[in-house]
């Protein structure tokens, strides 16, 4: 430490390697240190007559999601942002990392990856092209620029909780929700 208080010199933060998923460590066949009831100290063991009878509590499957989710849209139809958020939140639990993400961060994937379907049906029911208010000539569709980017921030948050799920699974996941969401979403709004 020098004299003004800083630290200098020495390993900069956050240099290095980083570490890998516990996943990851597994299927390469790493060396992983997975905590089992054995690998506890004896000393720090309770038994069952130490502890206290605890309050009976009630399990729940998932949270229900926001209003928002299903609100009905200007054309009549729902949003159906509440069917993606519920298949996602079926997936981490499968995963047994339901616990680690926060609703809203699943909230917030499903309305950006519904509203992303919803330029994409704007696109083809208008086209590629409209036409600029004060000069009337060709322009670039605005649902465009707004399908990129609610396709950008629904990918920026699909990072954030699969990044979550793969630091935390300790089992091989295969299938990915994302594989056939559109066509989930699309063939639901028909009815």
């Amino acid at each position: 430490m020098a004299k003004d208080g800083t630290n200098r010199g020495g390993r900069r933060v956050r240099a290095g390697d980083k570490p890998l998923p516990l996943a990851d460590k597994i299927t390469r066949g790493k060396s992983a240190k997975i905590l089992e009831p054995a690998d506890l100290k004896p000393g720090n063991m309770l038994d069952a007559e130490d502890l206290d009878s605890g309050p009976d509590l009630d399990g729940a499957d998932m949270p229900a999601p926001s209003e928002y989710l299903s609100a009905r849209q200007k054309d009549g139809k729902p949003l159906g942002a509440d069917v993606l958020y519920k298949e996602t939140w079926h997936w981490l639990k499968e995963r047994g990392c339901e616990r680690f993400l926060n609703p809203r961060l699943i909230e917030a994937y499903a309305q950006a990856f519904t509203r992303y379907i919803q330029c994409e049906e704007a696109i083809s029911l208008y086209g590629l092209l409209g036409k600029h208010p004060t000069t009337g000539g060709a322009i670039t569709s605005p649902f465009v620029q707004m399908s990129q980017s609610f396709q950008k921030q629904a990918n920026l948050l699909w990072y954030e909780i699969f990044d979550i799920v793969k630091q935390n699974c300790t089992t091989a996941f295969v299938g990915n929700p994302q594989d056939d969401i559109m066509e989930a979403l699309l063939s639901g709004r028909r009815k």
